[in-house]
């Protein structure tokens, strides 16, 4: 039987992973098994903190805006939850994200939003009870 040499497809595999585990210390950027393996939870943690990020970002968005309306100026409430409940009950569309750029760069403009809500909630609230 003649000597098969092996082909160069399982080489260029193992390049292939060892080009993505360039970066990884020691034996996981040189042997092959420890470098897949390695390559294998890179990849599964790359995944799970892709959703943990979005996570992680929407806890801070929510805890930059609690600590605005905390402050002294916005006195009609000293609650995260009742400004968000009052801006969709006023259906004035503004995300998470949104408001915790404004509460953190332009706060006059933070402060003249929940004065709005405070007014008109003033307003609904005479008009029910007359």
């Amino acid at each position: 039987m003649t000597r098969v040499r092996r082909g160069y497809t399982a080489r260029r595999r193992r390049t292939k992973i060892r080009l993505f585990a360039s970066t990884f210390i020691r034996a996981h950027s040189r042997l092959t098994r420890t470098t897949t393996q390695q390559r294998m939870r890179a990849l599964v943690s790359s995944h799970r903190d892709r959703n943990r990020k979005k996570r992680d970002f929407r806890r801070l968005w929510i805890t930059r805006i609690n600590a605005v309306t905390r402050e002294d100026r916005v006195s009609y409430t000293h609650n995260y939850s009742r400004l968000i409940y009052n801006l969709y009950k006023r259906q004035l569309l503004l995300n998470r994200k949104i408001l915790a750029q404004i509460a953190l760069s332009n706060k006059n403009f933070f402060y003249m939003i929940s004065k709005k809500i405070i007014n008109k909630s003033s307003i609904n609230k005479g008009i029910k009870e007359s």
